[in-house]
């Protein structure tokens, strides 16, 4: 996995160097600022690592979000880390029952 790789799987726009020229983050998608995480077997998600994603996101007027791609080998497991708050306005938008 790269975050070039990841960024074509989701269609999101890669920013170059990393996010560490004018926009920050790793790519753009959907309105959310996407910081990449591959990790083997785990990640640590603290308030320093939400904080760097959230004032990345808001230098580039998005929302954050933090996509988790665990396993080294094989078969790999995508998360992705977005505000409880936009979580539930997408299942507000959602038709009942549907979920």
């Amino acid at each position: 996995m790269s975050e070039r790789s990841e960024s074509k799987r989701l269609g999101a726009k890669q920013h170059k160097n990393s996010g560490r020229g004018t926009h920050k983050g790793d790519a753009s998608w959907e309105g959310f600022t996407v910081d990449f995480k591959e990790v083997g077997k785990s990640f640590t998600l603290n308030k320093e690592v939400w904080a760097k994603a959230t004032t990345d996101a808001i230098r580039n007027n998005d929302n954050p979000a933090i996509v988790v791609v665990l396993g080294d080998e094989g078969i790999k497991t995508r998360l992705a880390v977005i505000e409880l708050s936009l979580l539930e306005m997408i299942l507000d938008l959602l038709p009942p029952d549907s979920v």
